[in-house]
């Protein structure tokens, strides 16, 4: 569960509402591909826009159609008392983990934060996934932060950001950080555009925003047969890294899924909108370009 590929979908609205059919739909979609577990309520999830009544079915909805593939709900919140009431909701629908990332208006300080997974972490009865987002967050782990959070009980993976894209540097990083943490704790990227070269140096896991949405082009990267293979298979997925970079994976995201036909239009939750229509259009164009036949 905390290894190969996760893949991290949508929570799609419409007209403002949870649209339970599409998100059984994309989680169904997601069970068959063969990905290594299912990211909910992720931030590609939107879950910090989602009311408690919202999180919980769309924890229940993503364990009901996610058949023998385990799912992870993102439980993250501004207060610990609604972080403890997100992890009660969801491992009541039968997750198999939670993700928690340091959610705050004011500024955290590193004993703050520890003090929000050892509350945590003392409840919980499955593993939880540590997430560093400082781009969502505003908050940094250090790596003493990580070291710490890691000898919690129940922790069994950290979600690290995007790793530097050269790779002996990236394979550094791994180093240093296999040596804070005991060895059941595995490390996972986000950051899709550098997925290939943070798994070659190393990394257990790839928590993936555009595997939630296309993970048969996301797969070949995990499961490919050599470096070489798996460079070839990310960057074929690099005209949409890029728009990644310019507008924001989440934003993206949603217009594939829309043109797939696997959401409406509009599925963001507000004030969040959708690109507009040359951004719309250089999404389409990049999905145009792309390879979908699987490297050798």
């Amino acid at each position: 569960m905390f290894t190969g590929l996760s893949a991290f979908a949508l929570t799609p609205l419409d007209d403002d509402r949870l649209d339970e059919h599409a998100y059984a739909k994309l989680i169904t979609r997601l069970a068959g591909s063969g990905v290594d577990s299912i990211g909910a309520l992720g931030s590609t999830g939107s879950y910090a826009y989602l009311t408690r009544g919202e999180r919980a079915r769309v924890a229940a909805l993503a364990v009901q159609n996610a058949g023998d593939t385990p799912v992870i709900a993102g439980i993250g919140a501004l207060r610990t008392r609604h972080v403890l009431e997100h992890a009660d909701d969801a491992q009541q629908a039968g997750v198999r983990a939670v993700l928690l990332a340091p959610v705050s208006y004011q500024p955290l300080s590193d004993d703050e934060v520890y003090h929000l997974f050892e509350r945590v972490t003392a409840g919980l009865s499955v593993p939880l996934v540590v997430y560093d987002n400082p781009r969502t967050t505003g908050f940094t782990f250090t790596d003493d932060l990580y070291a710490a959070v890691a000898k919690l009980p129940g922790v069994a993976s950290i979600k690290v950001p995007p790793l530097p894209a050269d790779p002996a540097i990236a394979h550094d990083r791994v180093t240093a950080l296999r040596t804070l943490l005991a060895p059941e704790v595995t490390i996972g990227v986000s950051g899709d555009q550098v997925a290939a070269v943070s798994l070659r140096a190393g990394c257990d896991a790839w928590y993936s925003v555009i595997a939630g949405t296309l993970p048969d082009l996301a797969l070949p990267i995990v499961r490919a047969s050599s470096p070489v293979v798996a460079k070839a298979a990310s960057d074929r997925l690099r005209p949409l890294f890029e728009l990644f970079a310019a507008h924001g994976s989440l934003r993206v995201v949603a217009v594939i899924a829309e043109h797939l036909g696997l959401t409406g239009p509009a599925c963001l939750p507000p004030p969040l909108r959708p690109l507009d229509a040359a951004a719309h259009h250089a999404v389409l164009q990049a999905l145009a370009t792309i390879d979908a036949t699987p490297p050798a």
